[in-house]
């Protein structure tokens, strides 16, 4: 056995939690290694949607331009009638953009698309996924974990970490060595997924054969960037699944009724048995579970590489700041945040497979995680309590504003990076000393922004002489009023932005 200098962070898994984790530790400076036991990038399509709170997270992560680059909107869904005639209509409920909620459209990528922009941002900030690497055991004390890690040669080495990450995902490593039940249920429904190339068929539309009947549905949506479509198909419990070709375009045949529709080349392809699964708990001692590796649930809305994806924001600036210091609570703050979330997600796709088995596909706000927050998270203070406007633990809005020197900017500009922020209303900025991770920024006669078109007190509904903090992910994490900077110095404490003398 071998053995090199420790880390921080030891991650297993490298897909979209991963991923999306190592990013943000890495722009906080924070040590780890990523290991992924397959010895190639993910090639499939699974995860294809892109929602509204998940592009939040990629533009501060410095990704989402070329997320959108990578894919486009959902195209219309084309129904089709037995005797061959189609409708159209929407694959997602359409909003406008708000001052407040920027991004309102699911954005529809690959998830292998998605996957490879975020390596490429890991790259940019002197990471990389050591591919072919598997972690086959580990073992903690009060100081960090002891891991072996095998390699492709047959090689294992020994890794000291000070915390150890699984985002391995549904079948997890880590979460079976901990012993952690993953209680749930198996929704009677088996599907295939496929990436396949189908000429003949137009790109302009998700296509639908027989919605409502398990035994003849099937589905081809066209995958941006290249000329594959996804297939999907619910396939009997029971038997083999012939995911060759031929199997595909004998299926596609069968179940669409055209002789003109052939399966040209298979990319990639996999069936499952849908579950509706969560982990008793998200950490143990120096352990965490993160992505599937703490909760999987159908692909219906689109919620899986979200949530995922949130999962890993939330928990890695509590990461980095327990390794930086704050107290070791604060990272208990993770599960109860997170866990309630995954709770929820269950719900509702196991709610909406239940109408897409009868041929609703209607997708509305309530997949867009806007709507996520925490308002009864440890995290959340306020003083004195709110009785208007967003509280503590919902998503901090964005609005347009201006600077002091006039140039017009937004709050999510503001609020892009990994430290916290502090906008005072009419307040005196020295009333809060700065601090390291801390940005002030004060609207109001003297401050630095000015809020012309009254969207910030809109959004906000913060009354004169006050603050608002927000998180370094984007949640609203305390108000307090102008004679409560005590109160809020505690709180700044307790996440371990202390000041320096």
């Amino acid at each position: 056995m071998t053995q090199r200098t420790p880390v921080d962070v030891l991650i297993s898994g490298a897909g979209a939690a991963g991923l999306t984790l190592a990013i943000d530790l890495a722009r906080r400076g924070v040590s780890f290694r990523l290991i992924e036991k397959s010895p190639h990038p993910f090639e499939g399509s699974r995860g294809k949607g892109i929602q509204p709170r998940t592009q939040e997270v990629f533009e501060d992560l410095g990704v989402l331009d070329r997320i959108i680059a990578a894919g486009a909107s959902y195209p219309p869904v084309r129904a089709y009638r037995d005797d061959g005639s189609h409708a159209d209509s929407p694959a997602v409920e359409t909003a406008p953009s708000t001052p407040g909620e920027p991004h309102q459209l699911a954005l529809l990528v690959p998830q292998f698309a998605t996957e490879a922009v975020l390596r490429e941002r890991l790259g940019e900030l002197g990471g990389a996924v050591e591919f072919g690497r598997e972690l086959v055991g580990f073992g903690q004390d009060a100081e960090g974990v002891t891991a072996q890690v095998a390699g492709s040669g047959g090689g294992v080495e020994t890794v000291r970490a000070s915390w150890l990450v699984g985002a391995d995902g549904g079948r997890s490593f880590v979460r079976g060595a901990l012993g952690i039940g993953f209680p749930g249920k198996t929704l009677g429904v088996r599907a295939l997924v496929a990436d396949a190339v189908v000429p003949g068929l137009s790109r302009d539309a998700w296509h639908r054969f027989n919605d409502g009947s398990m035994e003849r549905q099937v589905s081809l949506c066209p995958l941006p960037g290249t000329d594959l479509f996804q297939i999907q198909a619910p396939v009997p419990l029971e038997g083999e699944v012939d995911l060759s070709r031929e199997g595909l375009g004998a299926l596609v045949a069968e179940r669409t009724g055209r002789d003109d529709l052939a399966v040209a080349r298979v990319a990639w392809a996999s069936a499952y048995n849908m579950n509706a699964r969560l982990a008793d708990r998200y950490r143990e001692g120096r352990v965490v579970l993160v992505g599937d590796a703490a909760h999987i649930h159908p692909p219906t809305g689109g919620q899986g590489l979200n949530t995922s994806v949130q999962d890993a924001y939330n928990l890695g600036w509590k990461l980095a700041s327990v390794l930086a210091g704050a107290p070791s609570s604060l990272l208990d703050t993770y599960e109860e945040e997170r866990r309630p979330i995954a709770a929820d997600v269950l719900g509702l796709s196991t709610k909406l497979l239940d109408a897409t088995k009868q041929g609703d596909h209607r997708r509305g706000r309530e997949v867009r995680q806007l709507d996520v927050g925490y308002p009864r998270s440890t995290l959340a203070l306020e003083a004195p309590r709110r009785a208007c406007g967003p509280l503590a633990g919902d998503r901090a809005p964005d609005a347009p504003v201006r600077r002091a020197s006039g140039q017009p900017m937004r709050l999510f500009d503001l609020f892009a990076g990994p430290h916290w922020t502090l906008l005072g209303h009419a307040t005196a900025r020295g009333s809060v000393p700065p601090r390291p991770g801390l940005r002030i920024h004060v609207f109001g006669e003297q401050g630095d922004l000015v809020d012309d078109g009254g969207h910030f007190a809109n959004g906000y509904a913060l009354p004169p002489n006050a603050w608002v903090l927000v998180r370094p992910d984007g949640y609203i994490g305390a108000f307090v009023g102008g004679n409560e900077t005590d109160t809020l110095a505690s709180y700044l404490r307790g996440a371990g932005l202390e000041l320096r003398t």
